[in-house]
C-alpha cells in the first residue's frame, strides 16, 4: 500500500506542477498585490480542491462529469470568470501607464481567497480529473472512500506547497516585476493567458 501511495503522490505532484488556470490566477494576484494576497489566493484554490474532493467522495462530482448539461453550465461559468479576470488584467495594464512605484500599484478588485475559490470551483476539469483518475490511483489496501479522501488531501497539500512556494518566489522578485514597464507587460501577458484558459475551458469536453 505504501508503494502505491508513493506512486500516486508522484503522479499527483507532476500534475500539480503543470501550468494551468490556477497558476495564472495566482501569478496575477501575487504580482499585483503581494505575497499575502497571493497566499490567500492559494488558500482559496486549495479550498476549492477540498470541495471537489468532498463531492467526489459522495459521488456528486461523477454526476457532473457524466451530465453534459451540468458540465456545460459549470464550464461556461468558469470560462466567463477567467475571461473576466483576464480583461481586468488588460484594463489594469492600461490604467497603470504612469510611473507609479510598486507600493502604489493598483490592486485587483475582489477578495483574493474568493478569487482562488471561484476560479477552482468553476473548473469542471477538476471533477473529471478526480472522478476519472483518482480511483485508479487509490491504494488497494484501503476502502475506496478512504483511499480517495487520502489522495484528495495529498493533492491539496501538494497544491498548497507548490503554489505557496511559487508565490514566495514571485514575492522575492516583486521589486523587479513592480517596475512600471515590466508590470504593464506582465498584466498583458497574464491577461491574455487567463482569457486563453477561459476559451480553452469553454471549448473543453468531459
Amino acid at each position: 500500500m505504501f508503494v502505491q501511495l508513493l506512486a500516486a503522490t508522484g503522479v499527483l505532484a507532476v500534475l500539480t506542477m503543470v501550468p494551468g488556470p490556477d497558476m495564472a490566477v495566482v501569478t496575477r494576484r501575487a504580482l499585483a498585490s503581494g505575497r499575502q494576497d497571493g497566499l490567500r489566493t492559494v488558500g482559496g484554490i486549495s479550498a476549492g480542491l477540498l470541495i471537489w474532493g468532498a463531492l467526489t467522495v459522495v459521488g456528486l462530482a461523477a454526476v457532473l462529469a457524466a451530465s453534459a448539461t451540468a458540465y456545460s453550465v459549470v464550464k461556461l461559468a468558469g470560462a466567463v470568470y477567467l475571461c473576466f479576470l483576464g480583461v481586468q488584467a488588460l484594463l489594469q495594464s492600461r490604467a497603470g501607464r504612469s510611473e507609479t512605484p510598486v507600493a502604489g500599484a493598483p490592486v485587483p478588485a475582489g477578495n483574493p481567497w474568493r478569487t482562488g475559490l471561484v476560479s477552482n470551483v468553476f473548473n469542471p476539469k477538476v471533477a473529471v480529473f478526480y472522478t476519472g483518475l483518482l480511483p485508479t490511483l487509490a491504494p488497494s489496501g484501503l476502502p475506496p472512500h478512504l483511499g480517495m479522501t487520502l489522495l484528495v488531501l495529498v493533492h491539496t497539500a501538494l497544491t498548497l506547497g507548490w503554489l505557496g512556494g511559487y508565490v514566495l518566489v514571485l514575492a522575492k522578485a516583486r521589486a523587479f516585476f513592480g517596475r512600471p514597464g515590466v508590470r504593464r507587460a506582465m498584466d498583458r501577458v497574464t491577461g491574455v493567458v487567463l482569457i486563453g484558459f477561459g476559451v480553452k475551458v469553454a471549448a473543453s469536453q468531459p
